[in-house]
């Protein structure tokens, strides 16, 4: 199984990325292991993520993902501005 996330950093910004292993990713990403974009926006934590069986058909929609703004990626993952960090 494949994996499209996104990540809510510190700095309340989002990440978008994909895996083969959510938890693994999630920890690399607080082990300043993961992206560059986030190693300087820890602690992260997963607020949104899609199942897809393919490698193929999870970075197509990461792409798609990245191509949003902020306020529609709010909407996907029904973010609110008084929700708990």
């Amino acid at each position: 199984m494949c994996y499209t996330y996104i990540v809510e950093c510190r700095d309340k910004t989002f990440y978008t990325g994909w895996t083969t292993d959510l938890k693994k990713r999630v920890k690399a990403h607080n082990d300043k292991k993961g992206a560059k974009y986030t190693k300087s926006r820890t602690p992260v934590r997963l607020v949104y993520y899609e199942e897809y069986e393919t490698k193929q058909e999870a970075m197509k929609r990461e792409y798609a993902l990245k191509q949003l703004s902020r306020k529609e990626k709010e909407a996907l993952i029904g973010f609110t501005e008084d929700k708990d960090t």
